[in-house]
C-alpha cells in the first residue's frame, strides 16, 4: 500500500510540475554556485539536476566560484592576500595560484558534466559544456591607497557569443576570471560574473545556490522578497553571513539591471533547485522587482480560473453555483489574488446604492493558502471598494462560514433588513444566515 502511495504521490507531483516544464522550456537561466558548494560531497547531485534542467529545454549558464579553494592553495604556498571591500588583492605571486586553482576546478566541473554512466542520472545526457573568454575585464585599480593589482572589474560580457552557444544546445560554464584586450587575466568575484551575465543575456532567472539553509527567518525559509524588502534586509542591523550577504547584494543588483526573478536556494535541501523551479511555492527565496503575488481586478480571461477555484466550494454547498455565463456578465464585480499565474483567491461586491449597502459574495481562497490571511486581505479590499462607492454597510449570506465573518466584525441580522431586490431572491432552501457590518 505504501509503494502505491509513493507512486501516486510521484505522479501527482509530475502532473503539478507540467505547467512549469512548459513555462521554463526555451528560457535562459544563469546559475551560480560558490566554491564551498563545489567542494560539498553532494555537488554531484546538483550537476545531475543541472543536466535534468537542460534535458527539459532550459538554456543554462553555470558560473562557479573558487574562493575557499583559492584560500587553501594560497595558504599551502605561504602566500597571504588581504581582502579589501570584500575583494581579494591579487598580486603577482597570487595570480598564478588563482589561475591554476580556477582552471583545475573548471576541468573537474566539465568532467562531471561529461558523465554518462548507465548507473547515474546523467545516463545518455551527452551534455556539451563550453567555456571561453566571454568576460572582458579591467583592473580595479587603486582605491584608498590600495593597489588591487590583478583583481578586476567586469567591462562587458560577450552575450552574443554565449547566446549562440546556448541556442546550439551547449551549457556555458563561466569561471571567476576575466580577460582584457591587452591579454591580461583578472581575478573576479563569481557573484559579479553571474550578475553581469544574467543582465547581458536578459536572462529569465538568476539562480544563486547558497551554502547552508539559505535565507531563513527563525527556522522558516523566507519565501519571497520585493526589491525594497531585500534592500531593507541588507541594510538592517541583523547580521547575515558574508556569503549570504554577497548573494543578496547580487540579487538586488540583478533586479536593478532588469532580471525579473532571482532565486536564492539553500544547498542543504536535496533537490532544492528542482523544488524551487517546478513547484508553486518552491524551496528558497524569490527576489523580484515585480509582483509574484498580486491583488487585482478580475478580467474576462480570468473566468476559467475563478470557476476552477470555486468549484469545490460549490460542490460542498459553501457557495451558490455560478455559471460561466453569469461570471462573464459579472466579472467586473470581482477581485482576485493571483500567485505566479494561478488564481488562489477571489471575492465579489454587489452594490445596492439606494440602500447604501453592498453584498459581499463568493469569497474563496485555495485550500493550500487559506491560513495565511488572504481571506482577510480580500475582505479589507472589498471594504475599501465599498467605501469608495459611498456604501455604509456590507452584508453577507452564508451557510458554513458564520464564525469567520463574526470574527471580523460582522453580526447576525434579520432577513427583513436586506435590500428589497436581494430579499426577493433569497433562497429559503439554503436557509443562509444573514450578517451585517457597518463601514
Amino acid at each position: 500500500m505504501s509503494a502505491k502511495k509513493d507512486i501516486n504521490r510521484h505522479i501527482q507531483w509530475f502532473r503539478n510540475a507540467a505547467p512549469y516544464i512548459n513555462a521554463h522550456r526555451g528560457r535562459t537561466f544563469v546559475l551560480l554556485f560558490g566554491g564551498e558548494i563545489a567542494a560539498d560531497e553532494r555537488f554531484a547531485d546538483l550537476i545531475h539536476d543541472c543536466a535534468l534542467l537542460q534535458s527539459l529545454g532550459i538554456k543554462l549558464v553555470l558560473v562557479h566560484g573558487a574562493r575557499p579553494q583559492i584560500d587553501a592553495a594560497l595558504q599551502q604556498r605561504g602566500i597571504k592576500t588581504p581582502f579589501v571591500r570584500d575583494l581579494r588583492v591579487t598580486d603577482g605571486s597570487a595570480l598564478p595560484v588563482v589561475q591554476e586553482t580556477v582552471g583545475r576546478m573548471r576541468i573537474e566541473i566539465e568532467a562531471r558534466l561529461s558523465m554518462g554512466l548507465a548507473s547515474t542520472p546523467m545516463s545518455g545526457s551527452q551534455i556539451r559544456a563550453t567555456s571561453g573568454n566571454f568576460v572582458v575585464a579591467k583592473p580595479v585599480g587603486v582605491h584608498d591607497g590600495v593597489d588591487f593589482c590583478h583583481t578586476g572589474d567586469i567591462r562587458k560580457v560577450d552575450h552574443a557569443a554565449v547566446r549562440t552557444l546556448l541556442d546550439a544546445g551547449h551549457i556555458v560554464l563561466l569561471s571567476p576570471l576575466g580577460y582584457s584586450p591587452t591579454g591580461e587575466v583578472f581575478n573576479l568575484r563569481a557573484e559579479d560574473v553571474a550578475t553581469a551575465t544574467a543582465a547581458a543575456l536578459k536572462a529569465d532567472k538568476l539562480i544563486l545556490m547558497v551554502a547552508g539553509a539559505g535565507l531563513v527567518e527563525g527556522k522558516k525559509p523566507v519565501r519571497q522578497l520585493t526589491l525594497g524588502q531585500a534592500e531593507s534586509l541588507l541594510n538592517s542591523d541583523g547580521l547575515l553571513p558574508e556569503p549570504l550577504r554577497r548573494n543578496l547584494q547580487s540579487a538586488i543588483s540583478a533586479c536593478r539591471q532588469g532580471v525579473s526573478r532571482v532565486h536564492l536556494i539553500g544547498h542543504d535541501l536535496d533537490g532544492g533547485l528542482l523544488q524551487e523551479l517546478y513547484t508553486r511555492d518552491g524551496s528558497g527565496t524569490l527576489v523580484t522587482g515585480g509582483k509574484y503575488e498580486d491583488l487585482r481586478n478580475a478580467l474576462i480571461d480570468d473566468v476559467g480560473g475563478i470557476l476552477e477555484l470555486i468549484k469545490p466550494l460549490e460542490e460542498n454547498g459553501t457557495l451558490v453555483r455560478r455559471s460561466r455565463e453569469q461570471l462573464e456578465l459579472e466579472i467586473d464585480r470581482f477581485l482576485l489574488i493571483e500567485r505566479d499565474g494561478m488564481i488562489i483567491g477571489c471575492s465579489a461586491l454587489y452594490p445596492y446604492p439606494e440602500e447604501k449597502m453592498g453584498e459581499l459574495a463568493c469569497i474563496a481562497v485555495h485550500p493550500d493558502y487559506g491560513d495565511n490571511g488572504r481571506g482577510s486581505e480580500l475582505l479589507e479590499a472589498m471594504q475599501q471598494r465599498a467605501r469608495q462607492l459611498g456604501l455604509k454597510r456590507l452584508f453577507v449570506l452564508t451557510t458554513q462560514t458564520t464564525h469567520w465573518f463574526r470574527e471580523r466584525g460582522f453580526t447576525e441580522g434579520d432577513l427583513e433588513t436586506l435590500p428589497v431586490k436581494k430579499r426577493e431572491l433569497y433562497n429559503y432552501q439554503r436557509n443562509s444566515k444573514v450578517l451585517f457590518k457597518p463601514l
